[in-house]
C-alpha cells in the first residue's frame, strides 16, 4: 500500500471541445435520422448511467467484470512489474477506479495516476476516494472523451495506459485499431498498454451477461432515453420502449438495442422522429475476439504483444502490449504465452 498523506482531493482537469451538450444533441440528431438508428454508447454514461453500470458490474450473469478481477488479483505483481517505475499510469474510461487500486497496491514507491473519463461528476467523486485511500499517489483526474483526441499534461517518465474491461469490443474491428493507434500516440513510443479483451464463447453465457434477470441492464439501456427527454427536451415514452439483445455470430458481436413497442412519435429539441413498431435503436456493439485474433488486431494498429492472461475457462483475457519506438529497459522478461 501506498504511504504519506496528500492536501486536498484532486479536480478534474475538462478538455476544451465541442460543448457536451453541442456533441450529444448532434449525434443524436444524426443517428436517429439515419435508415437504421443508432445512438454512440458514449451516451449512456450520465451520473445515473455510470451507478447504473457499477450496478451491472455486480449481476452474477455478468462474468466480465469478476473474471478480469481474479486475472488482476491473481497476477498485479507481474504486471506491475512490466509498468515503468517512476512513469504515469493513464486509465482510459476510469469509472469507479476500482480495478486500478489492484495494480496501485502492487506498484512499488510513488505513482502518478491520470483516470480519464466523460462522465465530470463520477470522475470527481472516483478521484476524491482513490487519492484519499491512496495519499502518496498524484491523482490527476481529466474529464474527456477518450474515443476522440485529447491531451495529457507534460509529465516525466513513460507513460502506461489501463483499459480495463471489454469496452475495446464496443468498437468495430476498423474503428478499434483506429483507437489504437490513437492511444499509442497518446501515450508515446515504448510505452505500455494493460487492455481487457472479452473471449469468444457460448451465447448461452454471452446473452444473460446482457439482459439479466433483474433488469438492471434494461434500466441502463433505457436510461439514455431518459437521459435524452432531461438534456435535449426529448419526448420519449420509456414504457413505450424495450431492451432488446441480439448476438451475431458471423461478426463474432453481440448488440443492444432499444426497440419501439408501438407505433410512435418522438421528438427531440422539438424535432419529430417516428418509430414502426419492432423498430430498434442500436445502442451498443460488443465484439468478441480470440486471444491471437486480438493480436493480430493489435499488430495492425502498432503494438507488440508482450504478455497475455486468461481465466481457465477461456472466458476473459487481459494483454499487456508495447507501443512501438524506443523501448524502456524492462525489468522483467517480456513473453508472449498462453496461461496454463
Amino acid at each position: 500500500m501506498l504511504q504519506n498523506s496528500r492536501d486536498r482531493a484532486p479536480s478534474p482537469s475538462v478538455q476544451p471541445h465541442l460543448s457536451d451538450h453541442e456533441a450529444f444533441l448532434a449525434d443524436v440528431l444524426t443517428g436517429l435520422s439515419q435508415p437504421r438508428k443508432s445512438i454512440p454508447c458514449k451516451y449512456f454514461y450520465d451520473q445515473r448511467g455510470s451507478e447504473l453500470f457499477e450496478a451491472i458490474c455486480a449481476l452474477p450473469e455478468y462474468y466480465p467484470t469478476r473474471t478480469e478481477l481474479g486475472l488482476l488479483e491473481a497476477h498485479a505483481a507481474e504486471i506491475a512489474q512490466l509498468i515503468e517505475p517512476g512513469g504515469t499510469l493513464v486509465e482510459l474510461g476510469s469509472g469507479a477506479s476500482q480495478k486500478v487500486r489492484l495494480l496501485l497496491d502492487a506498484m512499488a514507491g510513488p505513482v502518478t495516476y491520470l483516470p480519464v473519463d466523460i462522465s465530470g461528476a463520477h470522475l470527481q467523486q472516483a478521484a476524491a476516494r482513490l487519492a484519499a485511500d491512496y495519499p502518496a499517489a498524484t491523482v490527476i483526474p481529466i474529464c474527456a472523451d477518450y474515443t476522440q483526441s485529447f491531451d495529457l499534461p507534460e509529465l516525466a517518465g513513460v507513460r502506461s495506459g489501463f483499459f480495463p474491461g471489454s469496452t475495446i469490443g464496443n468498437f468495430a474491428p476498423a474503428e478499434a485499431i483506429v483507437f489504437l493507434k490513437r492511444t499509442a500516440r497518446l501515450l508515446g513510443p515504448g510505452s505500455g498498454l494493460l487492455i481487457g479483451v472479452d473471449l469468444q464463447k457460448d451465447p448461452a453465457i454471452l446473452l444473460p451477461a446482457y439482459d439479466d434477470a433483474a433488469g438492471v441492464t434494461a434500466a441502463f439501456n433505457l436510461n439514455l432515453l431518459a437521459r435524452i427527454n432531461r438534456e435535449l427536451g426529448g419526448s420519449f415514452d420509456l414504457a413505450g420502449f424495450g431492451h432488446a439483445v441480439r448476438y451475431d455470430p458471423a461478426l463474432g458481436r453481440l448488440e443492444m438495442h432499444l426497440q419501439s413497442l408501438r407505433p410512435q412519435i418522438a421528438a427531440v429539441a422539438g424535432r419529430p422522429f417516428r418509430f414502426a413498431a419492432g423498430e430498434t435503436i442500436h445502442t451498443e456493439d460488443s465484439h468478441k475476439y480470440t486471444i491471437t485474433g486480438f493480436q493480430a488486431l493489435a499488430g495492425r494498429a502498432g503494438w507488440q504483444p508482450v504478455k497475455v492472461w486468461a481465466d481457465p475457462g477461456q472466458l476473459f483475457s487481459i494483454h499487456f502490449l508495447r507501443a512501438a519506438g524506443a523501448v524502456p529497459r524492462p525489468r522483467t522478461q517480456a513473453v508472449s504465452d498462453l496461461p496454463t
